[in-house]
């Protein structure tokens, strides 16, 4: 390398300084250095001194990957959802009142919780039997142990592994939700699993479900699937398909998609129509809690969920509202 050549230097996107490549960058800084050196030999003492100097720079390298794992954004909230007795203790909170509900909905045959029924008026379904309809992820099945698995691996979400996962029947029940199941059975209630869940997963959703005792009566479907059927999409479809036959006396979920369709809008649209349905939360609707992903984390980067994890996090910052003085 000429001496008197100018050298390059190229600027490099905040978005590609990541905690494995700026150890990279300066190592290149190094060997360029070595490089305009080449036509004079190292000397033993110069050679080991730049040994040292990658030898720490690869150290300063696993360091900073490290710190980059354990700093994931699902960190906090799949360990309360783990070890907190408050997750506990709201989900416990959410099915007690969730019976309390079904009772109340049981003896009122004008009672629906489904926006699709209440707009048709009770004389189409206060003569249908009474069902309720639980999501599954987060609202009957833990699946906490595949998030932290994500982040022991420093993984992101995948269909492949989300499948695999599915597939071991290894999920918990939330706590609650088994026993208000059951309870829903033995008041003559019929128990609708509606989930997310592709088609070619659902044997290994109803194993693990009647594996935990969950109860699963096909009269003539208890676990409606995406894309078990065609049109089957979107939940407002099988909710629809649901309300065609029964009286919905209660949803359940951890998402607003379990509730509304449509639910995939701004952070603005969704509080807004939210707050204009506010009669429903905690009497037709119970909520389960879930800090680990859903539709209100996507409303954050408008669903764009290609977004590099950077960016995504500078997305997230400016939903921040530190409320500072003027």
């Amino acid at each position: 390398m000429d001496e008197t050549q100018p050298l390059l230097v190229m600027r490099v996107p905040d978005c590609l300084m990541s905690s494995r490549l700026v150890p990279i960058l300066l190592l290149g800084t190094l060997m360029i250095g070595a490089c305009r050196s080449a036509r004079t030999s190292l000397s033993p003492e110069s050679a080991s001194e730049l040994r040292d100097r990658v030898d720490s720079l690869e150290a300063l390298n696993d360091s900073l990957a490290r710190a980059a794992s354990l700093r994931n954004p699902n960190l906090h909230s799949t360990l309360w959802a783990q070890t907190s007795v408050e997750y506990t203790g709201t989900a416990r909170q959410a099915y007690a009142l969730a019976e309390v509900r079904m009772r109340q909905a049981l003896a009122d045959s004008t009672w629906t919780a489904a926006l699709e029924q209440a707009e048709n008026g009770s004389g189409v379904y206060r003569d249908k039997p009474p069902a309720v309809v639980l999501d599954v992820d987060e609202t009957v099945l833990d699946n906490s142990a595949y998030q932290a698995r994500l982040i022991r691996n420093n993984a992101a979400y995948s269909s492949e592994t989300w499948k695999a996962w599915v597939r071991e029947e290894r999920a918990g029940a939330v706590p609650g939700a088994l026993g208000f199941t059951q309870a829903a059975v033995r008041s003559g209630v019929q128990v609708i699993y509606l989930t997310n869940r592709d088609a070619d997963v659902e044997e290994s959703t109803r194993d693990n479900l009647k594996a935990l005792g969950f109860p699963i009566d096909d009269a003539p479907d208890a676990v409606l699937t995406q894309g078990e059927m065609e049109g089957w999409g979107p939940k407002s479809a099988r909710r629809a398909w649901v309300a065609e036959r029964y009286r919905i006396l209660l949803l359940i979920g951890d998402n607003f998609g379990d509730f509304v369709a449509q639910a995939d809008t701004t952070v603005a649209a969704r509080r807004k129509r939210s707050h204009a349905l506010r009669r429903y939360w905690g009497t037709r609707w119970i909520v389960l809690p879930n800090a680990q992903y859903g539709s209100w984390e996507g409303a954050l980067y408008h669903f764009n969920y290609d977004l590099p994890t950077l960016q995504t996090l500078e997305e997230k910052h400016d939903h921040l509202n530190p409320q500072r003085p003027n």
